[in-house]
């Protein structure tokens, strides 16, 4: 579910990976997408397609990874922050995130947000076959 480049955009600056099966993880990155929509700068990976996964699938589904354009890949609150910095409305927060006071506690909260991330899911499946 890679984000298709229209002619004369410059190639993305992040390149994200993302749990196509998790209802969660599919409409926050919807809401990444559209606000990425016209810039192009990141590149979204589902991780559900074949030959997407530059390290152990299992990995890469469990928690959240990004790469900035000649970086080495990054998880959790530090790939979050570099996905912000990318969009518009999330800058402000992209950077105040990468400051080494408060990327280890987003590390933290993510991490606290992993433990309870099944069950959200769940909620979220059971929400999604009632609605049809």
């Amino acid at each position: 579910m890679s984000q298709p480049r229209l002619e004369g955009k410059d190639q993305p600056r992040v390149t994200v990976w993302f749990d196509g099966d998790c209802p969660l993880c599919r409409a926050e990155i919807s809401l990444y997408q559209q606000l990425d929509q016209k810039a192009g700068r990141i590149a979204f990976v589902d991780l559900t397609g074949d030959g997407t996964c530059p390290i152990n699938r299992a990995d890469m589904l469990a928690r959240f990874h990004a790469q900035e354009a000649g970086g080495p890949l990054i998880s959790g609150a530090k790939a979050f922050a570099a996905m912000w910095r990318q969009v518009t409305p999330f800058q402000p927060l992209g950077y105040l995130a990468q400051l080494p006071l408060i990327l280890p506690f987003l590390d933290w909260l993510y991490g606290q947000f992993l433990k309870v991330r099944p069950r959200l899911q769940s909620l979220m499946v059971d929400r999604e076959k009632r609605q049809g």
